[in-house]
């Protein structure tokens, strides 16, 4: 595989990067799309990257706890309203990572992070 890698910065938790996601297999989230770092910068020693996708809001999402709404804004690098999928995540290979868009605040990673602990049916 050619990497698609622009910029060599090594992508961080809580920053939000434009990834390939393909090739996938049947309901998988597909193609070239943003996804947000989840994985701690410590975590690891292989070139891979815990990621969420992120996909267009749908009216629909509101109802699952797994899809997190963010709004558009410069920061985070998106023009529209999205979700940031966590019931998908991936561990993907620095390879896939094509260029970063922006950063999430520290308010909505808590969100999110919550949204994980949930589907793992973590109890605090």
């Amino acid at each position: 595989m050619t990497s698609l890698t622009i910029n060599p910065e090594t992508p961080k938790r809580g920053e939000i990067w434009l990834v390939n996601f393909d090739p996938t297999v049947g309901s998988e989230i597909k193609k070239i799309r943003p996804a947000l770092v989840i994985s701690s910068d410590a975590a690891g020693k292989l070139p891979i990257k815990l990621v969420a996708p992120i996909t267009d809001w749908k009216p629909y999402f509101a109802k699952n706890f797994w899809h997190v709404k963010i709004e558009p804004e410069i920061e985070i690098g998106l023009t529209k309203a999205s979700a940031i999928d966590t019931l998908q995540l991936r561990g993907i290979d620095l390879q896939r990572f094509i260029r970063k868009l922006g950063n999430i605040s520290n308010s909505k990673m808590v969100e999110i992070t919550i949204a994980i602990l949930t589907i793992i049916e973590y109890e605090i």
